[in-house]
């Protein structure tokens, strides 16, 4: 067992002990109050009637491949706003706001999808997948895409979610070692003796949340029903309600469930929690061992480019985890050789929902919430995880997917039954002390309001946001959830455009869609081999161990760009 002292058996609840509490103290308020977060928004373009707005990424909004916060994700049709890092909430959200501000001013008649779940869709073979220009980098992105859309379907890939990225500053990890913690392995080849206790640290974060996400879904999940267009031709148990939509009613967030982004060739690897070396095994594992049905594909029709690769995974961002280990990856750089190299960095969550009360699709109560469990998840005991709790982790995500209001449900924690609302109930009592601490720092009590919130949820399940979207769709929409999200995707998209105009912002979006245009065309007239030579030597990288990857006949001139 790796962590600190367990507090008490499984199943029960869980006060903060002496030593979470020991480490907690020894979290300075100046360091609480630098906590780092930074927001992915993804979300579909639509036209005024809802429908899937299938034109390129507009050339106002800058180059998808370069543009350090407005890009797209699997399709053309779907875009990613990305925040710098903030050490408030409210600077997260502020500057989210400004990138909406300026892409709704540059696509005219069209809005953001504010559902995780898609709009209506056309055909499979009218959804257009990411384009990224001519070069190599940019066509090894397009690829991969293509790969996704073989192996799992376009429909799947619409799907839209939020994705938070936390991290500690620098001084919390001093202080934290200074005062005795311990965080189980911390021995990987190669690491710094800071970068490997750090790296310890976020995974036992890790295998916290693993155990306890569930959670996030039952207080966030908006996304109790679908389009009837998603499940056509699918196997599904989803009861149908009017004439175009589907739904579970009590339902949290289809979007983690069975209906989202589900595997049997990733399910075959059993990800291991317990150590970056050993992530890093799991990982590599997939990266390499070829999976039949994906041989069937192929990697090439003549000139025509399948996937990637036939293994298991086509790169590292193909698997879908709830939460992610990451690091800041050179230009061309794999993901694992950078964890490899430097050690964690930060860590991504990333089963929310977008909300589709805010325009933003989060609020800064939510990221509040999150900021106090993610601490939580770090300072608490965190023992290895093992396969019968992950098949537990993974029982217990599904059925609050599924059934997460329903009335006296049952999660399995510890081989035993445990009330959801009665461990949820624990969970945010072990977040008080950090919200406590959270707010001495930062000044007011909006960490614990954020938890006081919770608790509102957990007692009345009628008050998340699954259950107000379901009960809108019904008495407002007329049983259309393509009403209710199409509404709503207009109302955000009117709140935001009402703002009063920022010149200075608008200035500094241009600016970057400008610069990032210029730096994709300097990337395409930097490559000087073919193209399949690019993706042997992208792939044949030492991810373990060995130096970063150097695209082949590559200038210095391009070395600075990001990937």
């Amino acid at each position: 067992m790796t962590g600190h002292p367990v507090a008490a058996l499984p199943g029960t609840l869980r006060l903060p002990t002496p030593e979470s509490t020991r480490l907690l103290a020894s979290l300075a308020p100046v360091t609480l109050g630098g906590l780092l977060r930074g927001v992915e928004r993804e979300g579909l373009r639509v036209h005024a009637d809802g429908s899937l707005a299938t034109t390129p990424h507009p050339a106002a909004l800058g180059a998808a491949l370069t543009h350090p916060h407005i890009t797209t994700d699997f399709s053309e049709s779907q875009l990613e706003l990305i925040t710098g890092v903030h050490p408030q909430a409210s600077a997260c959200v502020a500057e989210l706001t400004e990138l909406h501000r300026f892409v709704y001013g540059e696509i005219a008649g069209e809005a953001i999808w504010t559902s995780s779940m898609p709009c209506r869709l056309p055909d499979d073979t009218l959804i257009p997948i990411g384009r990224y220009g001519s070069s190599h980098l940019g066509r090894l992105k397009t690829v991969y895409r293509t790969g996704l859309s073989y192996r799992y379907g376009k429909r799947m890939q619409t799907i839209s979610g939020i994705h938070y990225n936390f991290s500690l500053p620098v001084a919390a990890w001093s202080g934290l070692r200074d005062a005795g913690a311990a965080f189980g392995s911390a021995a990987v080849t190669g690491l710094a003796p800071d970068d490997a206790f750090r790296s310890a640290a976020y995974f036992a974060l890790i295998r916290n949340f693993r155990r306890e996400s569930w959670l996030l879904l039952y207080l966030f999940g908006a996304s109790p029903a679908v389009c009837r267009c998603f499940v056509e031709g699918r196997s599904h148990d989803l009861a149908p309600l009017g004439g175009q939509t589907f739904h579970l009613p009590y339902a949290t967030s289809l979007r983690m469930g069975p209906l989202g982004y589900q595997s049997q060739a990733q399910a075959s690897m059993r990800v291991s929690f317990n150590s970056l070396a050993d992530y890093a095994r799991s990982l590599l594992r997939g990266l390499t061992e070829r999976w039949p049905a994906y041989e069937r594909i192929g990697i090439r029709d003549g000139d025509d480019y399948r996937q990637l690769a036939t293994t298991l995974i086509q790169i590292e961002n193909e698997f879908y985890s709830a939460i992610r280990a990451k690091r800041r990856i050179r230009r061309g750089e794999r993901p694992l050789h950078a964890l490899m190299e430097r050690g964690v960095e930060y860590i991504e969550v990333r089963n929310l929902d977008v909300d589709p009360y805010t325009p933003e699709g989060i609020g800064a109560s939510a990221m509040r919430f999150l900021d106090a469990f993610l601490v939580k998840c770090l300072l608490a005991a965190s023992p290895d995880d093992h396969p019968g709790e992950i098949a537990e982790i993974a029982g217990n995500q599904f059925t609050v997917a599924e059934r997460g209001r329903q009335p006296g449900l049952t999660l399995r924690r510890g081989g035993r039954d445990a009330g959801l609302a009665a461990w949820g109930s624990a969970i945010v009592d072990e977040c008080e002390p950090v919200a406590d601490a959270l707010d001495a720092a930062a000044g007011g009590h909006a960490h614990r309001d954020a938890l006081a919130e919770a608790r509102r949820r957990l007692a009345d399940p009628d008050e998340t946001p699954s259950a107000r979207v379901l009960r809108e769709v019904r008495t407002e929409h007329h049983d259309s959830f393509h009403g209710f999200a199409l509404a709503r995707s207009l109302a955000n998209r009117a709140a935001v455009l009402a703002l009063p105009p920022n010149a200075a912002a608008r200035s500094r979006c241009e600016s970057m869609a400008r610069a990032s245009l210029e730096a994709q065309r300097e990337i395409e007239a930097s490559d000087r081999v073919p193209f399949e030579e690019y993706r042997v030597a992208y792939l044949a990288q030492d991810l373990l161990a060995g130096r970063s990857f150097a695209a082949p006949g590559a200038t210095a001139a391009t070395a600075r760009h990001g990937s």
